[in-house]
């Protein structure tokens, strides 16, 4: 997953987490992240997921955007990236992965370690026995 964390404007500090893409940044009702601030349109800029490519950032025809300082229109985003747009900046991340559980794996283990275990018991006890 995908989270934006926003940098500057009243909201900074908050965190975004994108959920599908396309993602829209803007000042439009419709957009998925609304940005009231100086400078960002409606429908400001796009974020992509392309498989095998990556996530891309596409700005709206005529508007602006930099990423990492530099003037972009599309380009492909990285950890960490820092988008500005407007008076806005927001911080592109990649959320770390959630890992399954693996409580039942663990039990199976020490259930196989536990027969094998009392194996080797009944085992010593018969040639004990002999």
């Amino acid at each position: 997953m995908v989270q934006l964390r926003i940098l500057s404007g009243e909201t900074a500090g908050d965190l975004q987490v994108v959920r599908h893409f396309p993602f829209r940044i803007g000042r439009a009702a419709a957009d998925d992240l609304r940005l009231n601030v100086e400078g960002v349109w409606d429908s400001h800029l796009t974020l992509d997921f392309q498989k095998n490519e990556g996530f891309f950032l596409q700005t709206a025809p005529s508007a602006f955007a930099a990423v990492n300082e530099a003037p972009q229109t599309a380009t492909r985003l990285r950890h960490g990236d820092i988008i500005s747009f407007g008076s806005a900046k927001i911080q592109f991340w990649l959320t770390a992965p959630l890992q399954r559980g693996l409580r039942l794996r663990e039990l199976a283990t020490w259930g196989i370690l536990a027969a094998v275990t009392a194996l080797q018991l009944v085992l010593i006890a018969a040639l004990l026995r002999q």
